[in-house]
């Protein structure tokens, strides 16, 4: 269950619910299946996978949900040969051609028809709050799943004070100078992956992997004007990750102390594991988000009061 991307979501105001008035209200947004007509269908499941267990499960004071989402699929090339075959069927009758709306009507059909028929995608996303710190923190690269989960989550506790966290100084002008000074932070490794953007309004990229970042032709691209806007790095030994320049978190790894730091923990069945698993991780995350503000000047504390 170690996340493998981190989207953040800071509150603006103190979450006060506890995990039983939590659950309470979560409760309103269950995951349903899909109807046989119904194309999609988003809700909670339990984050220990049983069903008959609880949507939050907490530790260390925060709190873990899972929603799931279940999606029909209908290839557009099943529905495209059939509304094909009907739109000739009919003119052909008619002698005259289908216009772009009785055109959108049979499609509507189609699919209706198939429905039924379809097969079932399912997919869980999982998030845990922070409340001492203030974080929802999504287990996505995602932008907008995460915004379908924050906004489920909204519509069951009816206000979700959350933005996405502002920080004093702009993520890619810090590390444009981290990559051109060859100087970050003592606590940050620069790793060997990296994307570049020009600041005209051509917006040339450039993408570099397994590459050594202090090699002359970077530097030429970053004299030229072009400022990073993801970049691999490593913090203290015991995070590896890509970071993007809005402070998005991707291509997670919990390295070897933490890795080690978990393995010591003996765990009778799986719901241990995914408790002790969940309560390393969070820690480490709570140590770990208030210095990535820092790394940016800190957090704008003015943006997340308005």
């Amino acid at each position: 269950m170690w996340f493998k991307n981190l989207s953040l979501l800071r509150f603006s105001e103190t979450f006060t619910l506890s995990a039983e008035e939590l659950q309470e209200s979560l409760e309103k947004g269950r995951f349903q299946a899909c109807g046989s007509l119904q194309p999609m269908s988003y809700g909670w499941t339990p984050p220990l996978g049983r069903d008959d267990g609880p949507l939050v499960h907490a530790s260390g004071g925060c709190f873990m949900l899972c929603a799931l989402r279940e999606e029909k699929i209908l290839p557009a090339s099943v529905v495209n040969e059939i509304l094909t075959e009907k739109i000739a069927e009919i003119e052909e009758r008619t002698g005259t051609p289908v216009r772009k709306k009785g055109r959108d009507e049979l499609r509507d059909d189609i699919i209706h028809e198939l429905l039924p028929r379809a097969f079932s995608f399912t997919r869980k996303l999982f998030a845990y709050i922070d409340p001492k710190a203030g974080w929802l923190v999504v287990d996505s690269a995602s932008a907008k799943k995460t915004e379908e989960f924050a906004s489920w989550l909204r519509r069951c506790l009816e206000t979700l004070p959350v933005a996405l966290p502002s920080v004093n100084e702009r993520p890619s002008a810090v590390m444009t100078r981290w990559l051109a000074e060859g100087a970050p932070p003592a606590d940050i490794v620069i790793e060997n992956e990296c994307e570049l953007r020009a600041t005209d309004e051509e917006g040339a990229v450039i993408r570099c992997k397994n590459h050594d970042l202090a090699a002359p032709e970077i530097q030429n691209h970053l004299e030229a004007g072009k400022e990073v806007v993801k970049l691999a790095v490593n913090w203290s030994e015991r995070l590896g990750f890509v970071l993007d320049d809005t402070l998005g978190v991707k291509r997670l790894r919990f390295l070897d102390a933490i890795q080690d730091q978990a393995a010591d923990v003996e765990a009778g069945d799986e719901a241990e594991r995914f408790d002790a698993d969940f309560s390393i991780m969070s820690l480490e995350l709570a140590a770990f988000l208030p210095r990535l503000l820092e790394l940016f000047g800190g957090e704008n504390t003015q943006a997340k009061k308005s």
